[in-house]
């Protein structure tokens, strides 16, 4: 599967077959958020944040994937990513683009 960022893929011609998207919620327990809260006091990054943002945005990958999968495309282009707080130490990562098919 082919996701680029881009409305075109260079050499090809694309069938549009409609928007596909994946998302997740994704939260750390409450050890963690007490360590990113002292974090939070010095400055810096909250490793354990990054790392459960980065977690989060390959699972909504995935999820547009298969989606896209499901109705027979090639590639999803124009792919965008989107990040919400939830609740209290939860972010939503929602990812999105146009599955296209190859002609």
């Amino acid at each position: 599967m082919i996701i680029v960022n881009t409305p075109t893929i260079e050499g090809r011609i694309l069938e549009t077959l409609g928007l596909v998207t994946g998302n997740t919620v994704q939260s750390k327990n409450a050890f963690k958020d007490i360590g990113a809260g002292f974090r939070n006091l010095v400055g810096g990054e909250v490793g354990s944040y990054t790392k459960m943002l980065a977690e989060a945005r390959d699972i909504a990958i995935s999820r547009m994937i298969a989606q896209a999968q499901s109705m027979g495309a090639d590639a999803i282009v124009n792919v965008r990513f989107s990040s919400a707080s939830i609740m209290e130490g939860a972010a939503e990562i929602l990812a999105w683009g146009t599955a296209v098919k190859f002609k």
